[in-house]
């Protein structure tokens, strides 16, 4: 089966580019524009420099290839910079993505598994959050996906195009094996961050806010390993691809346990503490809008895509992110 990954030179994408490949059962090509993305992430597959916005490039590539799917993660996906520029996000990740969607109508290729966000609910009513919660996006990030499901619906109807979408929480970890992991510059994410502070990589990690209803006062958020995100695509371009036409799907993805961020801190600690190394931790203030607790009710990933992640143990998860902290800190 071929597959074109867009956005394949990303964190995620260059981890589901090798699960394909390692598979043995999918030929892959990568479409790229390396804007947030690493060549050298690029370790299998076949790699096509290029944009969304390039819609010649696009019709040249269907013409080439006969995809039976794409798995789509090329997006802006900087809340704060949303805020500020709404219309690179609206223009990159929507208008972007009709012209990705339009080519693969035209070249009749159904199915299409959309990388989305648990922004598009924004303010939790109730956690953990399944799929009929409300989708009440608060940031043009999240709007910018949750327009994507909405297009996803439509085109289900009117073209028969299969689609799965799946919201994710906080994709965390690493490529067990070392080869791939978290790269982002600026990097925004809370497990990397802290292993940067004991790598020596930064002075320290801040905590922004201690007095959250929560049991130690610091926010909970619900961490899902890099592999397990990764096989929930798989399943999900499995399903579709059996189904007849016209399903669009939609799934949340996370763990459903949630871990504060006092909690991530101290594990880290103890892992790295074992090779000899400590951190410093900074106290900051609230955030405007950080939720006490974002946590996944995956249930139905769970029973029709018949998922089960593998890594649920936060212990397991910064292991193997500490491996590939010390590869870019060379320690």
């Amino acid at each position: 089966m071929k597959v074109l990954v867009v956005g394949g030179a990303g964190y995620i994408g260059s981890h589901m580019v090798k699960m394909l490949t390692r598979s043995g059962h999918h030929d892959v090509v990568v479409l790229d524009n390396l804007s947030t993305g690493f060549r050298d992430a690029v370790k299998y597959g076949h790699l096509v420099i290029g944009d969304l916005a390039d819609i010649h490039l696009l019709e040249n590539l269907f013409n080439e290839h006969k995809f039976d799917g794409v798995i789509h993660f090329a997006a802006n996906s900087l809340v704060g910079e949303s805020m500020m520029l709404p219309a690179k996000y609206y223009r990159n990740n929507v208008a972007n993505t009709l012209n990705l969607l339009d080519v693969m109508v035209r070249h009749n290729v159904k199915n299409f598994v959309f990388s989305s966000t648990a922004a598009i609910f924004g303010e939790p009513e109730y956690t953990p959050i399944d799929e009929a919660h409300p989708k009440e996006p608060i940031n043009p990030y999240g709007s910018s996906k949750l327009m994507i499901e909405c297009i996803l619906k439509d085109y289900a109807a009117a073209y028969g195009l299969n689609s799965v979408s799946l919201r994710y929480f906080n994709a965390c970890g690493a490529d067990p094996e070392g080869e791939l992991g978290e790269n982002h510059d600026p990097e925004t994410h809370l497990i990397p961050l802290i292993l940067q502070a004991a790598s020596g990589r930064r002075d320290s990690i801040t905590v922004f806010g201690r007095d959250y209803d929560t049991e130690d006062g610091t926010c909970i958020r619900d961490y899902i390993h890099i592999n397990d995100l990764c096989s929930a695509h798989v399943l999900g371009l499995e399903k579709i691809l059996k189904e007849s036409s016209g399903k669009a799907l939609m799934y949340n993805l996370g763990n459903g346990c949630g871990f504060s961020v006092q909690q991530v801190i101290d594990v880290v600690k103890n892992v790295v503490a074992e090779e000899g190394r400590s951190l410093t931790v900074e106290e900051g203030k609230r955030r405007p809008g950080d939720p006490a607790a974002l946590v996944a009710d995956a249930t139905k990933a769970k029973q029709e895509l018949n998922w089960q992640p593998q890594y649920e143990d936060v212990k397991t998860i910064v292991g193997h992110a500490w491996a590939w902290e010390k590869k870019l800190a060379k320690i």
